[in-house]
């Protein structure tokens, strides 16, 4: 195993290996601050009129970011952290009983895990996250810890931003939430958002985006932080089914495309970039990855091919794969990495569309891999062999680090960013 060496990383690799996890019965009590090999020590808490930009009570800054793998075990219920700076695995009791049943899925906004189990959604605080002020960011580690829950089973979609959360139903409505007393490690109340039908609602800009879909209503909302309609975007969104949020603006998976929302001053526009080509209900983009910050989004397109939206140039690339599980990219010139069903990771370059890389990972339990993506490196979870790897893309698919975890991480998530 070789360590991460990137700017991301500013210790050699840590000599012992963290205890593996064994069970989900076991309290949380390792922090990522106390485990940090880089020997610091949180600041003693200044004074409010002394404060520095940027202090978060209770929060270590560092220099780079902080990422951490959220694993979670759809059989057992097990979940754990694995900090990818110091290597450590962090046990999570999700429940106040210590057990969860098993877990159906998991999304992240950055810093919250939300575990979707067949009784309700959990949230987990995973300690680490980036503010981003436009032109410089902030890095930040904290403690792991259990939230609690924040919806029923069905939950679908889950997104912030720095003041609300926003957690919507498969069944339709959504609930808001204030996202300070998340951070504070409580569920506050949630607040109902009327009207708000089946679709995503994602916070932006000060506002909500609120994706309708189905019964003539096939747009795009603007609304308040409390609600109330402010405009209704002119481009419609038919069907609307997948978004992603990027520097430019919200992006949703649209029957004919994509529609990408952006703000100015106050004023919200929408631009369609359409497929150019008729496209079958099954080859539409509807679950878009990328890396944190990037304008480039991969989607699968059918079984086969992978579909890669460049958000800039308002373009879509549609490269034939094969057999395709999960895809990513790092955008913005690196490479499209596609797991195949054949438990093998492959690189294309997006342009050519040409296969550069090929690596085999799997060779059992791929249907829930996923490919998590961050500036220098890329992470695949085996739950066959109770494994994650972690792959430098950059270097011909480089195994760079093995994981043994300890128990099947069927989900996982990568929060940080």
């Amino acid at each position: 195993m070789t360590p991460r060496n990137t700017h991301q990383i500013r210790h050699a690799k840590v000599l012992s290996r963290a205890a593996v996890l064994v069970g989900a019965g076991l309290l949380v009590g390792l922090t990522g601050c106390q485990s940090d090999s880089g020997g610091q020590r949180p600041a003693a808490k200044p004074r409010p009129s002394s404060a520095p930009h940027g202090y978060v009570e209770g929060a270590e800054e560092s220099s780079e970011q902080q990422s951490r793998l959220v694993l979670a075990d759809g059989g057992t219920g097990t979940v754990g952290v694995l900090d990818l700076t110091t290597e450590d695995i962090t046990p999570v009791n999700v429940t106040p009983s210590k057990r969860t049943e098993g877990v159906r899925g998991l999304r992240t906004d950055g810093r919250f895990a939300y575990l979707r189990t067949d009784d309700a959604t959990y949230a987990v605080d995973s300690g680490t996250w980036t503010v981003d002020h436009g032109d410089h960011v902030h890095y930040y580690r904290a403690p792991i810890r259990r939230v609690g829950p924040v919806g029923g089973p069905g939950t679908a979609q889950v997104h912030s931003d720095q003041s609300v959360t926003a957690v919507s139903s498969v069944k339709g409505g959504t609930q808001l939430f204030d996202r300070k007393k998340l951070e504070e490690g409580t569920v506050p109340r949630g607040r109902s958002l009327s009207d708000a039908g089946a679709g995503a609602v994602v916070p932006y800009a000060e506002h909500l985006l609120v994706a309708s879909a189905g019964a003539g209503r096939d747009t795009v909302e603007v609304r308040s932080r409390d609600g109330a309609s402010v405009a209704v975007l002119d481009e419609p969104c038919a069907s609307a089914r997948g978004e992603a949020v990027t520097r430019r603006g919200v992006v949703f998976g649209c029957a004919d495309g994509a529609l990408l929302v952006s703000e100015d001053k106050g004023t919200f526009s929408a631009t369609k970039i359409p497929y150019g080509r008729a496209v079958g209900a099954g080859e539409r983009a509807v679950d878009f990855r990328h890396r944190a910050g990037s304008t480039t989004l991969a989607a699968k397109a059918g079984d086969d091919a992978v579909w890669v939206l460049d958000v800039t140039d308002r373009t879509w690339t549609r490269i034939g794969t094969g057999p395709v599980v999960a895809a990513n990219t790092p955008g913005e010139g690196g490479p499209l990495l596609v797991l195949g069903e054949d438990g093998a990771l492959s690189a294309y370059d997006i342009a050519t569309k040409k296969r550069t890389a090929r690596t085999d990972l799997l060779t059992k339990g791929t249907a829930s891999a996923v490919v998590e993506v961050d500036i220098s490196r890329a992470y695949v979870n085996d739950a066959g062999g109770r494994k994650v790897y972690e792959i430098d893309y950059n270097d011909g698919l480089r195994l760079a680090r093995t994981f043994p975890v300890g128990f099947a991480p069927t989900h996982m998530v990568e929060t940080g960013r």
